[in-house]
């Protein structure tokens, strides 16, 4: 007899924030957002690599990784720190 155990992980939009840099990254994942954060503080090429203290200042879950890009593309085209930042601040509550 065998079992198989079904993980559902949820696909998030992300918000990453560097001190150093003083900027935002916005992406999109199925992974577990940890995981996904190992791999932007890794060594790597890309917007990412250019910090090393990029923590996780915000994230909504999605049913789909359809849904989470669609999600990242409207955030990012915003092009507005200020406007991220209020949505930053509006999840703080």
């Amino acid at each position: 007899m065998r079992f198989f155990v079904y993980i559902n992980f949820m696909c998030c939009c992300y918000i990453l924030f560097s001190k150093s840099l003083n900027k935002y990254y916005v992406g999109h994942s199925c992974e577990i957002l940890q995981e996904r954060l190992r791999k932007h503080l890794s060594d790597h090429r890309g917007f990412t690599s250019k910090a090393k203290d990029w923590m996780i200042v915000y994230s909504e879950n999605f049913d789909s990784k359809i849904e989470a890009y669609k999600r990242e593309r409207e955030i990012k085209s915003w092009k507005s720190s200020s406007k991220i930042q209020k949505l930053i601040e509006s999840s703080a509550g």
